[in-house]
This record gives C-alpha cells, sequence and structure tokens, in this order.
C-alpha cells in the first residue's frame, strides 16, 4: 500500500460532503461544472487575502447557493453588508443566475489544512526561512488541539541549485482510517527561484464525537456510522 491517497477525495461521500452538491442531466452536467470551476476560481482571486478554507455550491432550479468558509469573513461581507451585495451582483453577472451569498467563520484557522498551507505560502514568499515557518505552523496546531500535523514543502527551498523536498511530522496521521477527521491543504508559493508546493495533512480527532457534531461529518448525507472510536494500533 504505498500508493499515497488524498484523504479528501478518500473520505469524500463517506464522512464528508461532495463540494458541489446538484443534480444534472448528461447535456448541462459539464457546463454547470465549469460554471463551478469558474465561481470558485472568482471568489479565490477576488479574496485571495480573506483566508478561504471552503466553497461549497448548492444548486436548485430558482437559485444557486454559494457557502464561503473564511477565517476572516468580515472583510467579505464588508461595511452594512456592502462588499457581499457587490460579489452577489457580479457572480450573477458572470453565471446569468440568481444568487445566494452565504458565509461560515472558521473560529481556529491554525488547524485548518488549507488555510495553514496558503499561510506557509505567504510567508515563504516573503523570503522567511522555510524550516522555521514549518516548525511555527505545525507548533500552532498542536497547540489548538490538532492530534497530528504533517507538512511537506517541494521546490528550490532556501534557494538552492536542485529541487527536493523537505517533510515534517508531528502527533498521528492515519491516513488509512476513515473515522479520523484527516484534513489536507495544498498551496503554492510563486518565489523568484520558482514556485514551492506546500502539502499539510492536519489530524482533527475522530468525525462524530460531541464536539464534533457541527463538523462536516453532520452534512455527510450518506447514512449511519457507528460511533466505534478509531483503534489506536496494538499495545
Amino acid at each position: 500500500m504505498g500508493q499515497k491517497v488524498r484523504p479528501t477525495g478518500f473520505r469524500t461521500g463517506i464522512m464528508v460532503p461532495w463540494s458541489s452538491q446538484w443534480y444534472a442531466n448528461k447535456q448541462d452536467f459539464a457546463d454547470l461544472l465549469i460554471e463551478d470551476f469558474q465561481i470558485r476560481k472568482f471568489i479565490k482571486k477576488r479574496y485571495r487575502r480573506s483566508a478561504i478554507s471552503k466553497i461549497r455550491i448548492e444548486r436548485t432550479r430558482e437559485q444557486v447557493t454559494v457557502t464561503i468558509s473564511s477565517a476572516r469573513v468580515g472583510s467579505i461581507i464588508g461595511k452594512q453588508g456592502k462588499e457581499i451585495e457587490k460579489l452577489t451582483k457580479q457572480l450573477e453577472d458572470l453565471t446569468q443566475r440568481r444568487i445566494e451569498v452565504k458565509t461560515i467563520e472558521i473560529s481556529k484557522p491554525e488547524i485548518d489544512a488549507q488555510l495553514v498551507a496558503e499561510e506557509i505560502a505567504e510567508q515563504l514568499e516573503k523570503r522567511a526561512s522555510f524550516r522555521r515557518t514549518m516548525k511555527t505552523a505545525m507548533q500552532r496546531a498542536m497547540e489548538n488541539g490538532a492530534k497530528g500535523i504533517k507538512v511537506q514543502l517541494a521546490g528550490r527551498l532556501g534557494g538552492a541549485e536542485m529541487a527536493r523536498t523537505e517533510i515534517a511530522m508531528e502527533g498521528s496521521i492515519p491516513l488509512s482510517t476513515l473515522r479520523t477527521r484527516v484534513e489536507y491543504g495544498f498551496a503554492e508559493a510563486s518565489t523568484a527561484q520558482g514556485n514551492i508546493g506546500i502539502k499539510v495533512w492536519i489530524n482533527n480527532g475522530d468525525y462524530l464525537t460531541p464536539e464534533e457534531e457541527n463538523s462536516d461529518a453532520a452534512y455527510a448525507q450518506t447514512g449511519k456510522v457507528s460511533k466505534k472510536p478509531a483503534r489506536q494500533g496494538k499495545r
């Protein structure tokens, strides 16, 4: 079992809901899929510094509901909601459909894998030491309740002549245990020497534990899951 598996893809439909929730026939499916991609690309580009983790899209016959999970909701909503109204209008012009934009605030960005990856990318673009940046991100995650974290950087690290891969890990990351809430994030840092790829895995405990009732697992509509805890290995 040496193959690498993306945790979000591995758990989608089992413990994690789909990022796009809608149904379409064969004639419309491709167009709507491209439309979802354009919506996500537009929002990510417009609010690049707003710490956006996830963008969930739901479609009905009447409208499209876009739910943005962000650590800086205020910058998306704006004063008296003017910014979110502007965004809604721009998305309606882009898609020619009725759009409703909702926001969800992420209370702990230190244990959100996508936001951690983007934060590391931002630090690397400011010419910070990659080892110090990795160590700081891992310490913050563990201090904020993560059960484990793994960070992988690949590229011309520190301006080296040859590209290489650096991996740092703390705690446990059981990637094959579907009950474990392992989140994955990816970002790229554009440096003078070239792009550096950042991958982050964070273990935030088990799904369906009392403190996780409002998590992604609550939205996954694929049947009931027993509350048996994840196996911790042989003693």
